[in-house]
């Protein structure tokens, strides 16, 4: 017997097994049976041979079917349907041979005369398709040249299909129009039924290879729509529509005729490359998003890299596809091809996101994966100048649940706090480490100057920051316990300096450092106030340890001061107050003697502590008033100590008032004792006592008889009767600035 060539001319054919034709088994090809009466065999095997498709391949190819993928899927017959189309041979264009073993080869001779007078060079048909322009002033209308929606005259000859074939490999897509009016004479052919089944069945295997060389030239193009040139990416979408119209006037046309009847055409169409092209989008967008990342060196962890990539691949994809697709899309589509492309890129990133939360993150990894949840993906994506207009319609959506954002909030908070008490405890640690090595404090403005105040800040600050760049709710739950952090340091803080100040006083640097720690309550102070939004009146559990670090420091800075003063105020009662201004004399020259040695303390401590030099002195002439050391029961001495107590407290006062004291509670003390002990009426003496108990609450009986007792012309009752004045004052308000509370009599 004669070995005949098989369709795809790759291999003479070779015997079958167990009697049947041979066959080629590079395309499935079967040579008719030598039995002229099998036409209807040889229908079914053209049937075996373009509809079948490959073993195990039953998809349609142009895009994968992404798991979890929203797009409605074509039936199960309509998707082998297509997977036929798609794995029908583009060499079954070539003619075949199979005509060898026809009965008729004067109807094969017809045949090829018919097809020769057809095939004509593509070029010059396709003209007739294309290129339909009327000369100025003629009647009737042409489409624009290049475009794939021009409609071919009736009387120009069709191109053949292996003509479209090599149109359409060279991506030329001028050559829809004229593959749906092959499509559509088949269909008018098979419905006059001039033809047999197994030529009807050869023609739309030829017209369904061109239909899979089409679907990819198109979907190629829209694949990568960013990449294309416009004209090309107009005849891609032109083409498509094309489709879609098609489609629809297909299943009109099918309705309207009710069942089918028995054509030997499959039924190729709705061939649904809209919801192909939807596919292709989501592959895209997988491939786009799921690109590894690459490498920078700036540091970033894996995942931070992930994250940016994606978010820059996003913001750039769908700003292109809003300035260069959306315009060029159809409108009788009718789709949105922004939502398209935004809810597929957006499937695919919280997929990606949700697989990393699965994971226990370090503390990077979840600042990053919250900055991107909850603020850079809808504020600087989503809600982009370039797209807000076109995403805000389409509602994505949050990338991760609610439920698990608590969840990683949580845990967020959690490592921040435990970051920022770690950071603090660590600053406060190397500070120690400095005083004890004695080591010099900065100056900065003429001031001690120490780094620790500001260093807590910044932790403080940071810890805070990173908060509200999630969101501003978030910045507001850290804040309140980072506060709290703070005031636990400041605690610690405290009882370092204290343990600085009992063990370092021999130090050549301890001074300085002492004034460096109270400027260091400045900055926490304006930082509370200011930077944190903390009213003035700052709470207890904030201030309380800076007041107490103040005052030991101010303690230690005037130790020797005051030690230096406490002989010179025993002089007004060794000398029974014989010469108490020149012993005032010698104290105010003492104090300004040494006041330039705190001269690097910020002015506002300055002033402070010339308020408790203030005080001291006050003090310390009310504890020797108050000695008993002299009885005056003559009247006008009396009123000469008076006056000499009035004189040492306006001396007192200027001098004070005049190196930055801003004590006024402070300038009736003396003056009123004076007067109280000039006047000799007791009515007079209990409406000054009265007046006084007002001013300083902490004045009691004691103090008031250690005064009464200078007084040696008073009886007994007299006393007893001004010294009730008191009782009406118990239990009065105590204040706030204690002043005979510090002096102890008896």
């Amino acid at each position: 017997m004669e070995r005949a060539h098989c369709c795809c001319h790759r291999r003479l054919l070779g015997p079958g097994s167990c009697g049947e034709p041979p066959a080629c088994r590079e395309c499935s090809f079967m040579p008719p049976p030598p039995c002229p009466s099998a036409g209807l065999s040889r229908v079914m095997l053209k049937m075996m041979t373009f509809f079948q498709g490959l073993p195990g391949q039953h998809t349609a190819s142009g895009g994968p079917d992404l798991p979890g993928s929203s797009q409605k899927l074509p039936s199960t017959s309509e998707v082998e349907s297509e997977a036929s189309m798609s794995e029908a041979s583009s060499e079954d264009l070539v003619p075949t041979l199979e005509a060898a073993g026809a009965p008729d080869r004067d109807k094969e001779e017809a045949l090829k005369k018919k097809k020769k007078k057809k095939s004509k060079g593509l070029a010059s048909v396709l003209s007739v398709f294309t290129k339909g322009r009327r000369k100025k002033g003629q009647p009737g209308s042409a489409e624009p040249e290049g475009d794939p929606g021009a409609r071919p005259e009736p009387s120009a000859p069709l191109p053949t299909a292996e003509e479209l074939k090599a149109e359409l490999e060279r991506g030329r897509l001028e050559a829809a129009r004229p593959l749906l009016a092959l499509e559509r004479e088949l269909a008018a052919a098979a419905a006059a039924g001039g033809e047999s089944a197994e030529e009807l069945v050869r023609r739309q295997s030829k017209v369904e290879a061109l239909y899979v060389l089409l679907r990819e030239q198109v979907l190629g193009v829209l694949r990568r729509p960013l990449d294309v040139a416009p004209e090309r990416l107009r005849q891609a979408l032109q083409v498509l529509a094309e489709q879609e119209r098609e489609d629809r006037r297909a299943a009109a046309a099918a309705a309207a005729a009710g069942a089918p009847g028995g054509s030997a055409l499959v039924a190729a169409r709705p061939r649904r490359w809209l919801q192909l092209w939807r596919r292709a989008v989501a592959q895209a967008a997988q491939e786009r998003l799921g690109a590894r990342p690459p490498a920078d060196a700036e540091g970033r962890s894996e995942a931070e890299r992930a994250f940016l990539h994606m978010g820059r691949a996003m913001k750039e994809d769908l700003e292109a596809v809003v300035e260069r697709l959306k315009p060029l899309f159809p409108a009788d589509l009718d789709v949105d091809v922004v939502a398209a492309y935004a809810e597929s890129y957006h499937e695919h990133f919280a997929a990606q996101l949700a697989a990393v939360a699965q994971f226990e993150l370090c503390e990077r990894d979840t600042y990053m994966l919250l900055l991107w949840v909850q603020n850079l993906y809808p504020n600087d994506i989503i809600n982009s100048p370039k797209l807000a207009g076109d995403l805000q319609r389409v509602q994505l959506g949050s990338l991760l649940p609610p439920r698990q954002i608590r969840l990683l909030e949580a845990t967020f908070l959690s490592n921040e706090v435990a970051s920022v008490k770690e950071l603090m405890a660590r600053a406060l640690e190397l500070e120690s480490q400095r005083w004890a090595r004695d080591v010099a404090p900065q100056r900065l403005d003429s001031h001690y100057h120490s780094e620790l105040a500001i260093d807590i800040i910044q932790i403080i600050s940071q810890g805070q920051a990173k908060a509200e760049s999630i969101t501003l709710d978030l910045g507001v739950q850290i804040k309140n316990v980072l506060l709290l952090e703070l005031a636990a340091f400041l605690r610690s803080y405290q009882r370092a300096f204290d343990e600085f100040l009992e063990r370092c006083k021999q130090l050549r640097n301890y001074r300085a450092n002492v004034m460096a720690n109270i400027n260091n309550c400045l900055s926490f102070r304006t930082a509370m106030e200011q930077k944190w939004q903390i009213l003035q009146d700052l709470p207890g559990h904030l201030m309380g340890p800076l007041s107490e670090l103040k005052s030991h420091g101010f303690d230690t800075l005037l130790q020797s001061l005051f030690g230096d003063l406490k002989p010179l105020f025993k002089r007004f009662t060794q000398t029974r107050w014989v010469a108490p201004a020149q012993t005032l004399g010698d104290i105010i020259s003492t104090v300004g003697e040494r006041l330039p040695e705190f001269s690097k303390l910020h002015d506002c401590f300055q002033k402070e502590l010339m308020e408790v030099v203030h005080l001291h002195l006050v003090k310390e002439y009310i504890i020797r008033l108050s000695k008993r050391s002299v009885v005056l029961k003559v009247v006008e001495q009396q009123r000469q100590l008076a006056e000499h107590i009035l004189a040492n407290a306006e001396v007192i006062q200027r001098f004070c008032t005049q190196n930055g004291s801003s004590a006024t509670w402070l300038h009736h003390a003396l003056p009123t004792l004076a007067e109280i002990i000039r006047l000799q009426d007791p009515s007079a003496i209990k409406i000054e006592v009265a007046t006084y108990a007002t001013r300083y609450p902490d004045f009691s009986k004691g103090h008031l008889s250690a005064i009464l007792a200078i007084k040696g012309n008073l009886s007994s009752n007299e006393v007893k009767s001004i010294r009730s004045i008191l009782d009406v004052s118990e239990g009065m308000q105590q204040s706030s600035k204690p002043l005979f509370s510090l002096i102890k009599v008896g």
